[in-house]
């Protein structure tokens, strides 16, 4: 055998003992079946999910009034007029007619009921037919606003004194047809151009970036400051975190209350504290003060006095989620790091901007988008505090006061995806440039 034989055969013998790469066709079945098991429930939670985006944005491309949400039907209402207490008594059966809606018409609109048996009645309305006791009429299309009295002249015979049924006790049925805004393929960008061309609307999107950005912001710092603060161990340390925990576990309805006491500007501790050290001159209405004049370095500007109470609330509420965080990532920080340090002569501020906040980016920046998100949906904290009152109406407030104050669910539902826009920009961006754990 040649030696270059004998090279074949070894690379041979070699590739028969490289084990097979890629899936075969074993893991292939077990992960198709995988996939069909976790089928059923990824497409349920994609509904759940997906289905209030998507009609969402189906109702900003349409001009969807509150009223709208019930469509147009056609109405009847039946009764009996005359007496009939003997054989030959004339009646009348009357049904009373109308379009639901004052806007939208009703076509082809159908009625139909069983008459009582032992009324003999004349001659019906010229769009209606009996056959024996049953009435069918075609009454063609019904304005929006639309009433009619439809009327049945009948005469009793002696097998309705028999059995006397009221004309009532069969419900006429009705039909018709209704073009239903909230289903039709009709869309416009109405909604969208009249947001979009109000100056309000530019400042409520200034207002809920000022209330973010500045309210996510007090909330890390707080939860930053609170989180060192507890970082080493003390007497009563675990009765402090729970204290620490309060304004976030505590019903918003209750702390909302609380602070709106509080502020009072009348009966508030706080204005009765400062006006009794002589800090301020008259009781300030925090709550419903849009702004004051602030002269600042020669200076004036108008300090927004309600958006920063509620920004103020809003970071003191929600700072005990930023504080158990960051407290967890700095616990797991090896101590060896900060002896090594102390020996070195390093202080603790140097400590914590060194070693620490380096070491917190990745966490704070998590915390940061999370914030960021829950904060520009609120919409509970800035209702139970102002209303949207005195330069606090953030988008989420504008989105409950045009579907509902104003009762036009396609501006409001115009606005929803305008935040749902603006937060995945933010989300984008943010995932893309966002800083992580040295």
């Amino acid at each position: 055998m040649t030696s270059i034989d004998t090279e074949i055969g070894l690379q041979d013998q070699a590739k028969a003992a490289t084990p097979p790469t890629g899936i075969g066709p074993m893991e292939r079945r077990e992960m198709r079946l995988a996939y069909g098991m976790l089928s059923p429930t990824f497409l349920i939670v994609l509904l759940i999910v997906m289905g209030p985006l998507i009609a969402n944005f189906w109702i900003s491309f349409k001009p969807v009034q509150l009223g709208d949400l019930r469509p147009a039907t056609a109405v009847a209402n039946e009764r009996l007029r005359g007496n009939a207490e003997a054989v030959g008594d004339a009646v009348t059966i009357e049904y009373r007619l109308r379009n639901s809606s004052r806007d939208s018409a009703v076509t082809s609109v159908t009625l139909n009921d069983t008459l009582p048996a032992g009324l003999a009645i004349g001659k019906p309305d010229e769009r209606c037919t009996i056959s024996g006791v049953e009435l069918s009429c075609a009454l063609g299309e019904f304005a929006g606003g639309h009433r009619e009295s439809l009327k049945l002249d009948a005469v009793v015979e002696q097998a309705y004194l028999d059995n006397p049924v009221n004309p009532r006790a069969s419900d006429p049925i009705l039909g018709g047809e209704t073009d239903n805004i909230l289903t039709n393929f009709t869309f416009t960008l109405d909604n969208f151009r009249r947001i979009f061309d109000s100056d309000e609307f530019w400042s409520v999107l200034r207002i809920s970036l000022y209330y973010t950005i500045f309210g996510t912001g007090g909330a890390l710092i707080l939860g930053l400051f609170a989180a060192q603060l507890l970082n080493t161990a003390f007497p009563g340390r675990g009765i402090v975190r729970g204290l620490f925990l309060f304004p976030y576990v505590a019903p918003v309805i209750a702390v909302a209350f609380t602070w709106v006491v509080l502020l009072d500007p009348f009966s508030g501790t706080l204005n009765s504290i400062l006006l009794q050290t002589g800090a301020i001159d008259g009781p300030i209405n925090f709550f419903g003060q849009r702004s004051v004049p602030l002269s600042l370095f020669g200076l004036t500007i108008e300090f927004p006095v309600a958006l920063t109470t509620v920004i103020a609330f809003e970071a003191w509420r929600y700072f005990p989620l930023s504080f158990l965080f960051i407290l967890a990532r700095m616990q797991s920080i090896s101590a060896d790091m900060y002896e090594a340090a102390e020996i070195d002569g390093a202080t603790p501020l140097q400590q914590f901007w060194y070693i620490s906040l380096p070491q917190l980016i990745g966490i704070l920046s998590v915390l940061f988008l999370l914030r960021f998100i829950w904060t520009f949906n609120k919409f509970d904290d800035i209702f139970l505090l102002t209303g949207g009152a005195a330069g606090t109406r953030t988008l989420t407030v504008d989105v409950y006061e045009q579907g509902f104050s104003v009762s036009n669910l396609g501006a409001g539902a115009a606005v929803a995806v305008v935040v749902f826009a603006v937060l995945l920009i933010f989300a984008t961006l943010f995932f893309k440039f966002s800083p992580q754990d040295e």
